[in-house]
């Protein structure tokens, strides 16, 4: 079975997040709110802070778009505190970093590299009923792009509140959509 489409697996997790104690977060918490699961190889590493730092810079922009970050390691919310408290890039997150270091989440989005014990770089629109809308996967070495992941979900959020539209290649917000039908087959 297809991972979009499916409704996420319960989960439970320790979060860090800047100005809080150390808190929980399970699959209840994301449901009546879009959320984006960030998953990232591993703090202290090379693309995974300058991904983050891009997400960071467009965290305002979700936020009020009703939509939550939580970027994702198989490291502990202690590692996840001491990258932040050290790190220039990584002190601008204001999302809750989850620790993942059972695997629960990387196993449930089935981004675990077993062999490795690291969750691969990938990304996972969820949407307020906690179905999975939107998931990108790259190889370790290929960064994401921030502005392109508001982009889907605002794609995204405009198919769910508009039924029978359709959001088209390099869609923006205020675009034309399209109402698939038997007239438009073979005229796009």
């Amino acid at each position: 079975m297809g991972i979009i489409g499916s409704q996420i697996k319960p989960f439970n997790a320790t979060a860090y997040q800047e100005g809080k104690d150390f808190f929980e977060v399970s699959d209840s918490d994301v449901k009546g709110h879009w959320s984006v699961f960030f998953f990232y190889p591993a703090d202290f590493t090379f693309v995974c802070p300058t991904e983050l730092e891009d997400l960071a810079g467009q965290y305002d922009t979700l936020k009020n778009m009703d939509v939550e970050v939580y970027s994702v390691s198989t490291d502990t919310h202690f590692s996840h505190k001491a990258w932040h408290d050290t790190s220039d890039k990584i002190s601008k997150i204001k999302f809750p970093m989850l620790g993942d270091q059972l695997h629960t989440l990387s196993n449930n989005f089935g981004v675990l590299r077993e062999e490795m014990g690291l969750a691969d770089r990938a990304t996972f629109l969820v949407d307020p009923d906690g179905v999975i809308q939107v998931m990108e996967i790259t190889s370790e070495g290929v960064g994401r792009n921030a502005k392109e992941l508001v982009r889907k979900i605002k794609a995204a959020q405009y198919v769910r509140a508009n039924p029978g539209q359709v959001c088209p290649a390099n869609w923006e917000e205020g675009s034309d959509t399209l109402a698939p039908s038997l007239d438009l087959v073979g005229k796009i």
